[in-house]
């Protein structure tokens, strides 16, 4: 489907790598004009390039999401806007819930959750404007089940799908969908090595012996295919993982 006029604006947070900037090239390829937030000015500037070198439309956009002030300056830019990814989230550390650090805690929750709530509050009247808005959560099978080790993560993850599930039953009747998709065990160039501090050797055994994991590419495949859908037809939620991992704890590893 080629997107509207009115709603072929789409915003991508956390676009600097990963899902994000995955995400990003394919919703341009689909014809998109692609906003791309995230921190890192550099990496999104350069996706915006590589976007527009391609023939597609992007324009970059440094903010952190957590800023409920430079958020709201951002939103004012837009009288309409056809779609909302919410993608920006993370996890840090592995630690059990007696020896987790608050700090940590604290921080996943602002990003994962806070963030994702400023952005759509900031958003909700242009998505509702465009006649055929679209936000999407970006969840993880972490907020459908627990985890040894995954406390910080799991609860806000858990979180953040109330919010998009919350919101579905108090928008119903706007022109807006509700979108959550929650991908399992992905491997990308940071996600572990962020959740580990930099440590690469903890980074890679979360995806030892796991032939193929999930790649950007596909969840951004998954997300981009929810968002062009026929505008009565709202994909509710979509658990996505590889054949390999059965649920968050069982994964079929050949070592």
């Amino acid at each position: 489907m080629t997107p509207s006029a009115a709603s072929r604006i789409a915003v991508v947070t956390g676009a600097s790598s990963g899902i994000g900037a995955a995400t990003a090239r394919q919703l341009a390829a689909a014809g998109y004009r692609v906003v791309l937030t995230a921190r890192r000015k550099d990496r999104i500037e350069a996706l915006a390039a590589e976007l527009t070198a391609a023939g597609g439309q992007a324009t970059a956009y440094a903010l952190d999401i957590t800023d409920r002030v430079a958020v709201d300056e951002f939103a004012s830019a837009f009288k309409t806007v056809g779609v909302l990814v919410n993608n920006a989230g993370g996890a840090l550390g592995a630690d059990p819930v007696a020896t987790g650090d608050p700090a940590d805690w604290r921080q996943m929750y602002e990003t994962n959750v806070i963030g994702t709530l400023n952005v759509t509050q900031a958003l909700l009247p242009a998505l509702t404007a465009s006649g055929d808005g679209t936000v999407v959560v970006l969840s993880s099978t972490a907020g459908h089940g627990t985890y040894e080790g995954g406390g910080g993560y799991v609860a806000a993850k858990h979180a953040e799908h109330v919010l998009a599930e919350t919101l579905r039953l108090e928008i119903v009747g706007t022109p807006v969908r509700v979108v959550e998709v929650a991908p399992g065990m992905v491997r990308t160039d940071e996600f572990a090595l962020t959740r580990f501090g930099g440590d690469e050797e903890k980074a890679a055994k979360v995806y030892a012996g796991v032939a193929e994991p999930l790649t950007a590419d596909d969840v951004a495949e998954t997300i981009t295919w929810a968002i062009t859908r026929p505008s009565h037809v709202n994909i509710d939620l979509l658990i996505v993982r590889p054949r390999a991992q059965a649920s968050n704890t069982k994964i079929h590893r050949d070592l």
